[in-house]
């Protein structure tokens, strides 16, 4: 079975349209329509239906799709496998990483990595953490740097690397800002913009208030934590985010109660064969891994 027409069929049943997949695959159209017709040709099985500029799988396609992906990370796998010697540091690093991650923690490492091998390109892709996750998971990427889910996934190495100190903020002039001490029972009496419901940070917002059985009251979501901060600054509500992140520009507020951390970290798939590329970025990581654990327990001492 021909990779190119695997790939071709699993951007477009990724991307729902195959004009999208062509920009993906950095191909034209036509290209992607050649490659999908010669592919249902050799399956003898219509793998789309094309209704309203919309590609929607079929039963078949549908049974190919994880096939397909299996058979495009094996075939990654063994080209790493075969064409890199132990000590052979070249060709792409590929990552996935969140904007926050990649914006906030990751450049330093990054920075490095491109100074001690400058023969390897960096490919680096932004995407939720949670998308993160699940192209580790498929085998369509080969490692994230992302925060990591409070879910255990068997198939998944998962490493943290830095802890994020989540803060409670307000605007300068919003009504919380000239109250000494705030409680969460505060809190859920006025509004918030958090992150959106599906996200991790959302969910240990959740828990930390239902903790103490409350529901913070949410006016607006959005992924994008400067966006979040922009709304919390004029005075739209309340947010929780990272100290990372937290200027003059919005109100610190003085919660009474344990400040809620989220993790952050690298993850890659047990099944899968790393790159030189890869081992030599997880062990960079690693490094800030310990960096930082020796940190913690100088302060702690």
């Amino acid at each position: 079975m021909d990779t190119q027409e695997l790939r071709a069929f699993i951007a477009v049943a990724d991307n729902g349209s195959f004009s999208r997949a062509a920009e993906r695959l950095y191909l034209t159209q036509p290209a992607v329509s050649k490659r999908i017709a010669a592919l249902e040709e050799r399956l003898e099985q219509r793998l789309f239906d094309r209704i309203n500029r919309r590609a929607r799988l079929t039963e078949s396609g549908r049974r190919l799709l994880p096939r397909a992906r299996q058979i495009i990370a094996m075939v990654e796998d063994t080209r790493h496998a075969l064409s890199e010697s132990a000590t052979d540091l070249t060709g792409t690093l590929r990552l996935a990483t969140s904007h926050h991650v990649g914006l906030h923690r990751l450049p330093p490492v990054l920075k490095r990595f491109a100074t001690q091998h400058p023969q390897v390109q960096i490919d680096l892709t932004f995407l939720d953490s949670e998308q993160a996750y699940q192209g580790v998971i498929e085998g369509d990427i080969e490692m994230a740097v992302v925060t990591l889910s409070p879910q255990f996934f068997h198939q998944l190495h998962v490493q943290t690397v830095w802890i994020d100190h989540l803060r409670y903020i307000c605007g300068n002039d919003h009504p919380l800002a000239f109250i000494p001490h705030v409680s969460l029972e505060t809190l859920s009496e006025y509004e918030a913009v958090l992150p959106d419901p599906h996200t991790f940070t959302r969910g240990i917002v959740a828990r930390h208030f239902s903790e103490q059985g409350l529901v913070p009251r949410i006016a607006m979501s959005t992924n994008y934590l400067e966006t979040l901060k922009m709304l919390t600054s004029i005075g739209l509500g309340w947010s929780l985010l990272p100290d990372t992140v937290v200027d003059d520009s919005v109100h610190l507020l003085p919660i009474d109660s344990p400040v809620p951390e989220r993790p952050l970290g690298y993850l890659f798939h047990t099944g899968r064969t790393l790159s030189n590329a890869t081992l030599r970025m997880k062990e960079l990581l690693d490094e800030v891994h310990a960096a930082n654990g020796s940190k913690a327990l100088n302060n702690a001492m």
